[in-house]
């Protein structure tokens, strides 16, 4: 189903403060928690957090586009908030195949068959690989920070030291003592990459509060652990995903139309958008979203985000 524009209403940051139910259902190797707005018939939105973050980044967006006639679909990813792992003896696996084959599992829970799939830091990495590889179930995309997908032979490359110091917390995880540390202050911690990432947003206890409890989750230190190790190739994947990665390692073009987006004030490493808008080879636009608007973008410029998903999914 094709949608027209939505009506994007004057919706500021910290308008909306809570969802409603959180939902439950089994998929693919997870019992996701998951919540959803708007009308069951309307065309279908996935909505996807990155690190570390959770489904409240999207806490203004979901009602505008569920406003808009469209079904809002917002899951917390493998390791926050109340989804789990099915089998206590799956490895808390934070691979980028694997975290974005969750979202293909929750789709085929639900009897969605194609959906705009849009998201920031691991979720948009997770929307890019959706649309590169699953292209038949994604109809649009929006990105921000545009192409993120990547392979452990790309990541064995030296940056330059003024990038490789962007990553710190990447090696500091790649060492016992950063997972301990990592584990022992998780808010002290994200609360300093919220600071770093979005310099000029001034969120208050409470946004951030609300946010830090889906860090509780029991195996939230190890999937993000393995993410960054993973990455490193410090930690194996699973076989399964071997011949993704392998077509992900290829770089490959995304065909569906896509939005990226970027904030003018985004202190989180992240590439230049003349870097990737070669990997775009369907209808395609770059926006630059200003007024101080740093990594979280759906939470501090929830209108720019919102208007973004309903312009693409009527391309």
């Amino acid at each position: 189903m094709t949608a027209a524009p939505a009506t994007i209403v004057p919706t500021a940051s910290g308008s909306f403060t809570s969802f409603g139910p959180l939902k439950q259902i089994d998929a693919g190797v997870l019992n996701v928690g998951f919540v959803e707005d708007g009308p069951a018939d309307g065309p279908a939105v996935v909505l996807l957090h990155g690190w570390p973050y959770d489904i409240h980044s999207f806490s203004d967006v979901t009602p505008v586009l569920a406003s808009g006639g469209f079904r809002v679909i917002v899951p917390f990813v493998r390791g926050y908030g109340t989804t789990r792992f099915l089998s206590e003896a799956a490895l808390r696996n934070g691979q980028q195949a694997a975290v974005a084959l969750d979202v293909i599992a929750l789709m085929d829970a639900l009897a969605i068959e194609t959906a705009v799939v849009a998201g920031f830091d691991w979720g948009a990495r997770s929307a890019d690989v959706v649309a590169a590889l699953w292209p038949d179930r994604c109809s649009a995309l929006v990105s921000v920070s545009g192409y993120l997908i990547g392979s452990q032979a790309a990541n064995q490359l030296p940056l330059p030291p003024r990038a490789e110091l962007a990553w710190w917390y990447q090696f500091y995880f790649a060492t016992e003592r950063g997972r301990a540390g990592y584990d022992t202050n998780r808010r002290e911690f994200t609360r300093l990459i919220w600071e770093l990432a979005s310099p000029q947003w001034a969120f208050d206890d409470e946004t951030f509060a609300r946010s830090a409890a889906s860090f509780d989750n029991p195996d939230h230190v190890a999937v993000v652990i393995h993410n960054y190790r993973w990455r490193l190739g410090l930690a194996a994947g699973e076989p399964q995903y071997d011949d993704l990665e392998r077509q992900l390692s290829q770089a490959p073009t995304i065909a569906v139309p896509t939005i990226t987006l970027e904030g003018d004030a985004n202190g989180a490493p992240h590439p230049d958008a003349d870097a990737y808008a070669a990997r775009f080879s369907g209808k395609y636009a770059h926006r630059v979203i200003e007024g101080g608007i740093g990594h979280n973008l759906p939470q501090e410029a929830p209108r720019a985000f919102a208007a973004a998903v309903s312009e693409v999914a009527a391309w």
